[in-house]
C-alpha cells in the first residue's frame, strides 16, 4: 500500500491527467444537480459546454415553488436560449450521443434539428456518431467558464429527477415521458486546477467531430482558492484541496488510440483496500472486477464489502444481460468468503401507509477506506470497461481532513440507504462489524438495506445472446483498422456467434408469436386468414397499392424488411419478392428525388452526422459501392434513398446498384414471410420446418452478403 494516496496515479496507466480539486462537493439525486447546474447557467458569462449521453430540450430544472419564483427559465432549452440571448458573446456546445435504436423509447426525436430550432446562433449542437457499433457516448460533463465541472452519473434526461427522500409517492417526479418511480444518481461539482482537464477533454470531443471549432481554453479568473463566480451559491464546498486524477474508457475509433485507465484504475484501487469497500453502481457484471474484490477479499481478512445496486431489472435486454451477469458476479465475489463480509444488496421503502417501492440506482460510486473516492460514468460493466467513452474523477486522501472528506461522503449515502443519521453510521463504523450492523435494526419505515435474489428474474437460459448485445466489450461489427496505408485489423470473433443467435431467438419468438396467436384471437381461423389471401390476389390494383405502400413506408421510415415480409407472406415465395423489389425501386427512386430537391443542406439539418456517414460511402462507389451499402446497412432505406439524392451518383447506377444489393436478401425474405403465412394457416411440423429453413436461409443470404461486402471494403480501404 502506497503512503501517499495519491501516488498511485501514474498518467497514461491508470489516469489520463493528475491535478487538484481546489473545492468539490458531491450532488446527490437529481433535484440537487438539476438546481445547482441552473444556478450555474444563470451565472455564466464565457461558455457553457455539456457533453452527454443525452441532452433533452424538455427537462424542468427546477420544480415546486422554486420553478414558480426562479427570474430564469426552467426548462433546458428555454434556459440556454435566454442565456444566449441575454450574454451574444457566450458560446454554448451541446454534444449529445447519436444514438441507436435501442433507445429509440427514451430518447427525444430528431435532437439536433429540435435544439437548432429552440435556440439562437450562438448555441452549437452536435451529435455524435463516431462511437463503434454496440458502444455509446456515455460521459456526462458540464465545464462553464473554464472554472468550475460537473461531471459523473447525471445527464440532463428523461426519469432522472428525484429528491433525496425518494418518497414512494412523489407529484413533482414526472418527465416528458410521464411520472417515473425513485432514481438515485450523484455528480461532482469541482473547481481549480482539475477544471482544465475537463475543458480540454470536452473541446477534444466537440472538435474532433465538429466543423465548427470550439473557443479556445479561456478561465475568466486564475486558479485561486476563491470560490468562481459561477459556482452555485446554494451548494457550498464540502471538500477542500484534494488530489485527483482522471480517468477515462476511449474505444476505437477513427484516429484515436482507444485507452482503458477507467479499468485500470479500479484494479489498482481494490489492490489498495485493507478495511471497507463501498460500491454504489447501477450494474454489476465485470467478472474481472469480482475476481479482483475475491482475492483481495482472501489477503486481508478484516475487508468488507458492500455493493448497492438496483432490484428489478427494466426488460427482457436487462434481466438476461445485466442482472443473470449479476449472479455470475456474486457468486465470484463470495468464492471462499464468509456471508458476512460481503454483501451485494439493493434500497427498498416503505412508507407509513405500508406502499413499498425500489430506488433505482443509476449512480457510479466507490470508496477504497477513507483513502479514495471515485464518483464517474462507469458501470461495473464489460462496455464502461472498454466499448463506451466513460469518465471517473477520483480523490485521494493525502491528509488526514482529506480522509475526513472522503469518509462522509460514504457515510452520507450509507444514510441515505439504511434510513439513518450520518452520525448514525459513523458510530456504526467504529465498531468492529459496521457491514451487518448496516443491514440490521432498520427502520420499519422508511429506506432499508436489503439482500439481491437475482434468480427470481432470470434462469439465465438467453444470457449469452443479450449479454453479447447489450454489454460487449467489441464493437457488434469491427472497423477496418488501417495503419501506414495497411489493414492491421478487421472483424469481430462474436460476430457469428451473435448471428446465430439472433437466427435461434427469432425462430423462438415467431413460434411463441404464433402459439399464442392460434390459442388467444378467436378470429384468426385457418378458413378466415385464406380468405382474405385469396381475395387480395390477381385484381388489377395490386402493383400501384403495393408502390403506394412502399413510398408511404419509406416517407416514415418504416423497416422496409417488415414490409417485404408483409409482402412475401401475402404474396407467396415467388411474387411476393417481384413486388417488393418493385415497391422498393418505386420507393427509392422517389425518396431519391425528395432529397435532391432538399439539397445538401436541408438534408444535414435533418440528419446530421448520419448523413455525412453514408454520404462518403457514396462517394466515388457506383453500383457495387450501392449494393455493398444495400447489403451492409450503415442507415435505415430511407436515410440512404434521400442521401443519394444529393451524391454525386446517378438516378440509373443508384437503382441498378439497389437492386443488386437487395433482391438476395428479397428472396430469402420471401421464403420466410410465405412460411409464416402458411404456418398460421396450416400449422404443422412441416410447415414450421419450412420457416426454420427460409430463416436459416435468410441468415445464410446475410453472412455470403457480408463477407462480399467486407473484401470489397478491404480492396477499397487498401487501394486507398
Amino acid at each position: 500500500m502506497t503512503n501517499n494516496a495519491s501516488a498511485l496515479f501514474k498518467e497514461n496507466e491508470n489516469c489520463w491527467k493528475t491535478s487538484q480539486a481546489t473545492h468539490a462537493t458531491p450532488l446527490i439525486d437529481g433535484e440537487n444537480y438539476y438546481r445547482a447546474l441552473h444556478s450555474a447557467i444563470c451565472k455564466a458569462k464565457h461558455s457553457i459546454f455539456i457533453v452527454g449521453w443525452d441532452i433533452d430540450s424538455r427537462i424542468r430544472l427546477l420544480r415546486g415553488e422554486e420553478e414558480k419564483n426562479a427570474s430564469a427559465p426552467s426548462v433546458i432549452s428555454e434556459l440556454l436560449k435566454w442565456k444566449a440571448e441575454q450574454h451574444q458573446d457566450i458560446k454554448i456546445y451541446l454534444l449529445r450521443w447519436d444514438s441507436s435504436l435501442a433507445f429509440f423509447s427514451q430518447r427525444e426525436m430528431w435532437a439536433k434539428e429540435v435544439w437548432d430550432n429552440k435556440t439562437p446562433d450562438n448555441v452549437e449542437t452536435a451529435l455524435d456518431s463516431t462511437i463503434p457499433m454496440g458502444g455509446s457516448q456515455h460521459q456526462k460533463i458540464v465545464v462553464i467558464d473554464d472554472e468550475i465541472a460537473f461531471s459523473g452519473g447525471m445527464d440532463v434526461s428523461t426519469n432522472r429527477w428525484d429528491t433525496r427522500e425518494h418518497l414512494v409517492e412523489q407529484p413533482e417526479r414526472v418527465g416528458p415521458d410521464g411520472p417515473h418511480g425513485p432514481l438515485h444518481d450523484v455528480q461532482i461539482l469541482t473547481s481549480g486546477p482539475i477544471v482544465k482537464s475537463f475543458a480540454h477533454l470536452v473541446r477534444w470531443r466537440w472538435n474532433r467531430i465538429s466543423e465548427k471549432k470550439a473557443i479556445d481554453y479561456s478561465p475568466i479568473q486564475d486558479q485561486s482558492n476563491a470560490l468562481p463566480a459561477s459556482w452555485p451559491g446554494d451548494f457550498p464546498p464540502t471538500m477542500n484541496n484534494l488530489p485527483c486524477a482522471v480517468a477515462r474508457t476511449i474505444p476505437f475509433m477513427d484516429g484515436v488510440e482507444p485507452v482503458q485507465e477507467v479499468r485500470r484504475m479500479l484494479l489498482d484501487l481494490i489492490a489498495q483496500a485493507q478495511h471497507f469497500i463501498f460500491i454504489e453502481n447501477q450494474f454489476t457484471t465485470r467478472q474481472e472486477i469480482a475476481e479482483a474484490l475475491n482475492k483481495r477479499l482472501k489477503a486481508c481478512p478484516d475487508l468488507q464489502v458492500i455493493v448497492v445496486s438496483s432490484y428489478e431489472p427494466k426488460g427482457k435486454f436487462e434481466s438476461e444481460a445485466y442482472w443473470a451477469s449479476r449472479i455470475d458476479f456474486k457468486r465470484i465475489l463470495e468464492n471462499g468468503i464468509e456471508s458476512e463480509r460481503v454483501k451485494i444488496t439493493y434500497s427498498t421503502v416503505t412508507n407509513e401507509q405500508g406502499k413499498s417501492t425500489q430506488k433505482r440506482v443509476h449512480s457510479k460510486v466507490m470508496s477504497i477506506d477513507d483513502r479514495y473516492l471515485v464518483i464517474g460514468s462507469s458501470n461495473i460493466s464489460n462496455r464502461s470497461m472498454s466499448l463506451d467513452t466513460e469518465v471517473d474523477l477520483v480523490f485521494a486522501g493525502d491528509c488526514e481532513q482529506n480522509k475526513k472528506d472522503i469518509t462522509r461522503v460514504r457515510h452520507d449515502l450509507l444514510a441515505e440507504h439504511t434510513g439513518r443519521s450520518i452520525e448514525q453510521v459513523e458510530k456504526i463504523f467504529a465498531s468492529d462489524d459496521p457491514l451487518n450492523r448496516l443491514l440490521s435494526d432498520q427502520a420499519e419505515y422508511g429506506y432499508q438495506l436489503a439482500e439481491v435474489s437475482d434468480e427470481q428474474f432470470t434462469n439465465k437460459a438467453w444470457q449469452p445472446v443479450f449479454s453479447s448485445l447489450s454489454d460487449p466489450e467489441k464493437p457488434l461489427i469491427a472497423p477496418i483498422q488501417m495503419s501506414s496505408g495497411k489493414v492491421v485489423g478487421v472483424g469481430n470473433p462474436k460476430q457469428k456467434t451473435i448471428v446465430f443467435m439472433l437466427v435461434a431467438l427469432l425462430v423462438l419468438v415467431l413460434g411463441g408469436l404464433v402459439y399464442w396467436a392460434s390459442h388467444s384471437i378467436p378470429w384468426l381461423t385457418a378458413e378466415n386468414l385464406e380468405q382474405f389471401l385469396e381475395d387480395t390476389k390477381g385484381t388489377m390494383w395490386v402493383i400501384p397499392t403495393i408502390c403506394i405502400i412502399y413510398v408511404i413506408a419509406g416517407l416514415v421510415f418504416f423497416p422496409v424488411t417488415v414490409l417485404s415480409l408483409a409482402v412475401a407472406a401475402v404474396y407467396g415465395p415467388i411474387w411476393g419478392p417481384i413486388y417488393g423489389m418493385l415497391g422498393a425501386l418505386i420507393s427509392s427512386a422517389t425518396l431519391f428525388g425528395l432529397g435532391h430537391i432538399m439539397g445538401e443542406r436541408g438534408l444535414r439539418k435533418m440528419g446530421g452526422a448520419k448523413i455525412q456517414a453514408v454520404d462518403d460511402k457514396f462517394k466515388d462507389s457506383g453500383i457495387v459501392g450501392v449494393a455493398v451499402i444495400r447489403l451492409i446497412p450503415i442507415a435505415p432505406f430511407s436515410l440512404v434513398n434521400l442521401v443519394a439524392g444529393i451524391s454525386s451518383i446517378g438516378l440509373i447506377q443508384f437503382l441498378a446498384g439497389t437492386f443488386l444489393g437487395m433482391f438476395p436478401p428479397m428472396i430469402a425474405k420471401g421464403l420466410v414471410g410465405d412460411s409464416l403465412s402458411k404456418i398460421f394457416t396450416n400449422p404443422s411440423p412441416e410447415t414450421i420446418g419450412y420457416l426454420a429453413l427460409g430463416i436459416g436461409f435468410w441468415a445464410l443470404m446475410i453472412f455470403v452478403c457480408q463477407k462480399l461486402a467486407r473484401m470489397y471494403q478491404l480492396k477499397k480501404a487498401q487501394a486507398s
